[in-house]
């Protein structure tokens, strides 16, 4: 609880047990940005027993990600959520443990790596283009998500993913559903309870530990992609076995391709609804790229390329909000906060705040300049989170994205069948249904 000279934040009153939880469930992001509006920067808010405190001002994100971020982890219910379908793999594991793995993993990452991901990422998509045909209508995000998810496995793990039996994208798609499941209901229907939502969960777990014990087992340690460095390190590292190998097998293909695949779905929405903002990008990519594929070195000199990519992700944050939990009291603008207190901070709700935004539902890329970019506190914009546990993958996933918009935007345009997104945030934020456009070849 949260306390300041015998007070603690305000907000929204709830029902008995329940809480907000109705309130929360009919729109979060209304909710998350309701309660930032009408309780300021630090408000309470309880779903089902939880309480959690919502922070919404770049300071505060600031203090909790950045400078008092070893008071802070990402808590029990990430853990909930997510220890079912990844282990202790990166993205929930804490301490030391996750020191040693983030230390192993950090240089497929690297720059020259990157540039040697670069060519990949452009086949892949060209291959993706050659099955698309003028004026049909595309369901972009589970295109999307099939590319993404093809890109990491062969850049990380040096494997196609299409020579595999199972179809991983909808294997991927079915746990995540039920993962973010997890996050939505108070009180969990337990796994061994056989609704035919957990029986899609089990069979679709299944089949990705398969492929993830494929892969690992395919590997040795000689060579020098993601699994072999974890193979060498096995003895180095304790808990590092075979098992845990998998776990970060399947966390990498999990949260390495939905977040990039978010950002290109909604980035290509927009173009698709902002004729004139894909005018310019085209015009961009026609006298910069000239037909030919763009290359690491030449995405880099695109500005209006950048830009859309960052404001795609400011309109429509791949991750809205971030958990985390306090291992220790903590004081934050000025109240006090008990050990195991849980706060989230909020991209929506500044990545759309007017205060550093102008005309904040628009979709102008134009609006990053650098004079702006320079103006902006360093938390009003954080689609990747910050501090330690900034997402290993960003620069991996800017070079992706920038790479795929362009391959794509220099061959086609695209009209909006689907009139308004319907969103569906919870772990991420996913659209809730298909994202159908038209396809025009240029």
């Amino acid at each position: 609880m949260g306390t300041e000279q015998g007070g603690e934040p305000s907000g929204p009153s709830g029902l008995p047990v329940v809480g907000n939880i109705y309130q929360f469930a009919s729109d979060p992001l209304s909710f998350y940005e309701e309660v930032a509006r009408e309780y300021g920067p630090i408000a309470r808010y309880k779903l089902g027993g939880t309480e959690f405190y919502q922070l919404s001002d770049p300071e505060l994100v600031e203090r909790v990600l950045v400078h008092q971020n070893d008071k802070f982890r990402k808590g029990e219910e990430y853990r909930r959520i997510l220890n079912p379908v990844i282990g202790n793999g990166l993205l929930i594991s804490e301490g030391e443990f996750w020191r040693q793995q983030r230390h192993q993993m950090q240089p497929a990452f690297h720059p020259e790596a990157l540039a040697d991901y670069a060519p990949i990422i452009v086949d892949y998509t060209r291959r993706l283009l050659a099955d698309w045909r003028d004026d049909t209508v595309r369901d972009i995000h589970a295109d999307m998500m099939q590319l993404t998810v093809e890109i990491i496995a062969k850049t990380l793990f040096d494997v196609d993913i299409r020579d595999y039996e199972a179809n991983i994208a909808d294997a991927l798609e079915a746990v995540m559903d039920r993962s973010e499941k997890r996050l939505e209901r108070p009180i969990d229907i337990p796994d061994s309870v056989p609704t035919p939502g957990n029986r899609r969960y089990k069979r679709a777990l299944s089949a990705l530990y398969a492929i993830a014990t494929e892969i690992v087992e395919a590997h040795d340690v000689d060579g020098d992609d993601v699994v072999s460095r974890l193979l060498r390190a096995k003895s180095q590292v304790e808990g590092l076995d075979d098992e845990q190998i998998q776990d970060e097998v399947v966390t990498l293909l999990l949260a390495g391709h939905e977040t990039t695949a978010l950002a290109l779905t909604y980035t290509l929405y927009l173009l698709a609804t902002n004729p004139e903002q894909a005018d310019r990008l085209g015009a961009e990519l026609d006298e910069n790229v000239n037909g030919g594929p763009p290359s690491r070195d030449v995405i880099e000199d695109l500005p209006y390329t950048k830009r859309t990519i960052r404001e795609g992700m400011r309109v429509y944050p791949p991750v809205q909000s971030v958990i985390r939990e306090a291992t220790e009291p903590v004081e934050l603008g000025g109240y006090e906060f008990a050990e195991g207190t849980a706060v989230t901070v909020q991209q929506w709700v500044l990545h759309r705040d007017p205060r550093f935004y102008e005309r904040p539902d628009a979709f102008r890329p134009e609006r990053w300049s650098e004079e702006f970019r320079d103006s902006l506190p360093r938390f009003a914009y954080f689609p990747f989170g910050g501090g330690p546990r900034r997402c290993i993958g960003e620069n991996f996933a800017k070079l992706e994205a920038r790479l795929v918009l362009a391959t794509i935007a220099q061959e086609c345009e695209f009209e909006a069948v689907t009139d308004e997104l319907s969103l569906s945030p919870s772990i991420t934020l996913r659209p809730d249904g298909a994202v159908k456009l038209r396809v025009r070849r240029r």
